[in-house]
């Protein structure tokens, strides 16, 4: 008997997600367990498995729409199945078959979804594996992503090789509109770059923090002086070399072991206290920011922390991550050091009641014993949830933290 295929909640809370591409046409077979199509969240691509074997009878929702969780996305029939009545297969799941649908319909009447022909990026299942960004940049553009190599994790298509290739190669795979240049009233010429589903996101999760949660920010002036000397020892003797970042992490996560009441997030019904320290780590990609989480940070050895954050940052920029990766972190280290900032304000990453801007570390004039000196400072802004803790509460936490920078070792023992 045939069945439909749903939109599913890839990610917790996800309203509608995009289907990136199909890997089975209208009249080929699909076993349980095979990638029917790859979806891409908020954050992700993610290879969606059938659960039932069976052959795609039709596809109602062609790639790269936005759908929306629950609706749905195509038909499975029985082997040997035919003449199936959609419409009432429809009707029967209580969807409407009219103006809600009439995209569907109208995007699968003259068949099924574009399948990619073979090329040098394309395994034998015939998919492309390209990052969201990519496909939408070689869309903008009118390139065809068959033939191009990929250089990101795989083989994976990303927005550098999309960049490199020439622009007169003909498109072949183009469902998006190009960006649409127009005049201003001044006459001031733009662009119109459409939201990627990730860039919706984070304005609407951000703007939510900013508007209903009451941020307040405590700033910290770090000595890095000893942390930087033990780093330069263990990465004179280690086969891996770890960051500063990997140091603030662990820093962190013991700091929250220190002042339990710190690790919590607020409910409306209740103030949530975390057992352990999740860490997220703000990670820029290619199509806008997403936070891995290092999970059991405190627990963790520096090395592993470090091995643990360079895999996170690679497949994040490689749109690979699964949604349990950076989901569910208790507090947030965003570190925009490395550029060359001095200090910034963070905004929090709900549901989490804290975030943690870390500034780039430079030499400055210090007093210490009545003496002036010269040291390597580093400035942090810890930005809090007031309803959930209170000023006393983040200033000792702050003060923790700065003590497990200041002494390092006591951090990793």
């Amino acid at each position: 008997m045939a069945k439909l295929i749903k939109m599913p909640e890839i990610a917790a809370n996800a309203t509608s997600a995009v289907i990136v591409q199909w890997s089975r046409k209208e009249g080929e077979s699909i076993k349980a367990g095979e990638c029917l199509a790859e979806i891409e969240t908020d954050k992700a691509v993610i290879e969606y498995d059938a659960d039932t074997s069976g052959v795609i009878g039709k596809i109602l929702a062609p790639a790269g729409k936005d759908v929306e969780v629950g609706a749905p996305i195509a038909v499975l029939f029985e082997a040997g199945e035919k003449d199936v009545d959609i419409t009432a297969l429809l009707a029967g799941a209580g969807t409407a078959t009219g103006a809600a649908t009439a995209p569907m319909a109208a995007a699968t009447s003259s068949g099924s979804a574009p399948v990619a022909k073979a090329g040098g990026n394309e395994p034998a299942s015939g998919r492309i594996f390209a990052s969201p960004l990519a496909r939408r940049l070689a869309q903008e553009r009118g390139l065809a992503l068959e033939g191009l190599k990929g250089s990101g994790p795989h083989g994976r298509i990303v927005r550098r090789d999309v960049e490199a290739a020439r622009q007169d190669v003909p498109a072949t795979v183009s469902a998006a509109k190009p960006a649409a240049q127009s005049a201003s009233p001044v006459g001031s010429a733009f662009t119109e770059i459409a939201h990627s589903g990730m860039r919706r996101t984070i304005a609407r999760r951000l703007s939510e923090s900013k508007a209903n949660i009451p941020h307040f920010y405590l700033s910290a002036d770090c000595r890095m002086d000893k942390l930087l000397s033990l780093r330069a020892e263990i990465n004179a003797a280690a086969t891996r070399k770890v960051s500063v970042n990997d140091f603030i992490v662990k820093a962190v996560a013991v700091a929250l072991q220190a002042v339990p009441d710190m690790n919590v997030s607020w409910t409306e019904n209740a103030l949530r206290k975390y057992e352990v320290a999740d860490i997220s780590v703000a990670v820029s990609t290619d199509g806008g920011l997403i936070t891995p989480v290092v999970r059991n940070a405190g627990a963790k050895t520096l090395s592993a922390i470090s091995t643990e954050i360079a895999d996170l940052a690679a497949r994040a920029r490689a749109g690979s991550l699964a949604p349990d990766e950076y989901q569910g972190g208790s507090f947030t280290v965003s570190n925009l050091g490395m550029f060359g900032v001095r200090e910034f304000s963070a905004i929090i990453n709900p549901p989490q009641a804290a975030i943690l801007a870390v500034g780039a570390t430079l030499q400055q004039a210090v007093v210490a014993d009545g003496q002036l000196g010269v040291a390597q400072v580093m400035k942090v802004t810890l930005s809090v949830d007031h309803r959930a803790v209170d000023g006393a509460l983040a200033a000792l936490w702050l003060a923790a933290f700065q003590r497990c920078i200041e002494n390092p070792l006591s951090a990793l023992i």
